[in-house]
């Protein structure tokens, strides 16, 4: 004789209609506004330095190891006295610097990328480009911390800007628009090519060049007539004149005007294209 199956009668559903009641009953919370949600990403990026503080060394190490080598190696053969020099290359120091962090806007982009992060991002009731956007604020304190440690350091060294703190402030504000404005170009690269490693190379590949045939380390006057035309026209040349101005006293209007506008041009035809490869990743 063999014994009856047993079944088991499942657990009755809960009620749909009490379910959905229940929910309904909870306010929606309200969808964060486009400026909160690039401060959020703003933020977030300052948190991955609090947790790997090691991402600092490219903005503190680096520029202390600048200026240190140009001013007591090249100092006295170029300017007679490394005193004299560093009145001359801070500045240019200071430009430089702070455009070569601009380029890990694009790594980082891209590591997200290649992570999966942007597509964690791109599921959020969010401003699209807020993660973009606050990237890039996030970005911008790394700047300031650059230059502050560059100006701190000069100042140790001996440098005496005419301005006064008020010329150093707004050297240091015109260089970090600046950098905003370029490191959009590095966010479309970082779009762009497959791995951190390629966006970092073809980054350094770009900006070197523009650096070193700049004003920044040698006045244009001693170069051979062609190469002395090209600085006088690279911006990164302009911006190295305004900030060397306005640390003096004695800027020229026009190379502030050119470096915002080459800012602003910058960011106009290169943030669209980001925001626009960003989207399109989808």
């Amino acid at each position: 004789m063999s014994a009856e199956p047993t079944t088991t009668t499942p657990e009755p559903l809960a009620d749909e209609t009490a379910v959905r009641k229940a929910i309904s009953a909870t306010p929606r919370p309200p969808r964060a506004s486009a400026t909160s949600a690039a401060l959020t990403f703003g933020w977030r990026g300052m948190l991955k330095v609090k947790h790997v503080p090691e991402q600092l060394l490219d903005v503190t190490i680096t520029p202390v190891m600048f200026v240190l080598m140009f001013t007591y190696l090249f100092g006295g053969a170029i300017a007679g006295s490394t005193g004299e020099y560093l009145q001359y290359i801070l500045p240019g120091i200071l430009v430089m610097s702070v455009l070569f962090t601009t380029v890990y806007s694009g790594v980082a982009l891209n590591t997200d990328l290649t992570r999966g992060v942007v597509d964690r991002f791109r599921s959020l009731p969010i401003w699209k480009p807020a993660p973009l956007v606050g990237s890039l604020l996030g970005d911008s304190v790394r700047y300031l911390i650059a230059g502050t440690v560059i100006i701190v350091l000069g100042v140790i060294l001996g440098f005496r800007p005419g301005a006064g703190v008020g010329g150093v402030i707004a050297a240091l504000a015109l260089v970090v628009v600046f950098a905003f404005g370029l490191s959009w170009v590095f966010t479309t690269l970082g779009l762009l090519l497959r791995s951190p490693n390629a966006v970092m190379n073809a980054g350094f590949m770009g900006i070197f060049p523009l650096t070193f045939l700049s004003n920044v380390f040698v006045d244009p006057d001693t170069l051979p007539a062609g190469l002395e035309a090209f600085v006088n026209v690279n911006p990164i040349s302009i911006l190295a004149d305004a900030s060397r101005g306005l640390m003096e006293g004695n800027a020229a209007a026009s190379d502030i005007v050119i470096v915002l506008a080459v800012a602003a041009g910058l960011t106009a035809v290169f943030a669209p294209l980001t925001t626009h490869l960003y989207r399109s990743k989808a």
